[in-house]
């Protein structure tokens, strides 16, 4: 068993693993920007290099949490601490929901990353203290419900309201609602499952690869994720929005 963590202390290597998901998402997202304003040919919805980038991008970032819940739960950490994060997260959420109807009326996020991972830090908590036993398996099915139940549903009439958007935040649809961003519950919660299955294992062992020195600035950037997920896009557009008024 590896030594107890100090209550409310970082892991430099998973702030550090969180921002190499930030410098990737950036690079997608200014790929994404180039899109927008005519200046890069590409389909960010159908072709799989785009769409295989998003869906790593949003894994590792989903992964990263739940080695962060695996830390918090050894760490004690109170409901009261918990609450306070999750209030910022949510909040965020909404920000981005009225920012991206602004934008795309006919497309906005109603259930994006930070809707979803609302939802899932909230399960993970609640699941915290289950068994490995319980829980690795519990996240290989949710992996794989979806894609399983994609055709049942297609079938079935009977499932069809699962398609809705009040609805659809469950993740088993069998068409992809018209939206920006969505990231439901199912398989997604699997991921993060995944991370807290692996954050637990390592943190049992003696020398833990979670508990050790990162490139300090990258620890630096990972700590300040919920901002700098806020910031890049605006800070993106508004250059590029520069760069087209001075062109």
């Amino acid at each position: 068993m590896g030594k107890p963590l100090a209550g409310g202390a970082r892991l430099d290597r998973i702030d550090a693993l969180r921002a190499v998901a930030m410098l990737w998402m950036t690079a997608y997202h200014f790929a994404f920007d180039l899109r927008f304003f005519g200046w890069l040919d590409a389909d960010f919805y159908r072709d799989p290099f785009w769409t295989g980038q998003r869906t790593a991008i949003v894994s590792l970032f989903l992964f990263c949490a739940g080695l962060g819940q695996a830390v918090a739960h050894a760490q004690g950490q109170s409901w009261a601490r918990f609450w306070r994060r999750w209030a910022q997260v949510a909040g965020c959420a909404l920000l981005v929901s009225v920012g991206s109807w602004w934008m795309f009326p006919h497309s906005f996020i109603y259930f994006g990353v930070l809707h979803g991972l609302a939802v899932m830090l909230v399960v993970a908590r609640l699941s915290a203290g289950w068994s490995g036993a319980v829980l690795l398996p519990l996240a290989l099915v949710t992996l794989a419900l979806p894609s399983l139940a994609a055709s049942h549903i297609a079938a079935q009439p009977l499932w069809q309201w699962l398609n809705e958007p009040w609805a659809n935040w469950l993740g088993l649809i069998s068409r992809k609602p018209i939206t920006e961003d969505y990231v439901p519950l199912l398989p997604w919660l699997g991921v993060m499952w995944l991370g807290m299955c692996c954050g637990r294992w390592a943190l049992q062992r003696p020398g833990s690869a979670l508990e050790g020195p990162a490139p300090g600035w990258m620890a630096v950037l990972g700590r300040w994720s919920l901002s700098y997920y806020m910031l890049h896009q605006p800070v993106l557009l508004g250059v590029l929005s520069a760069v087209r008024f001075v062109a």
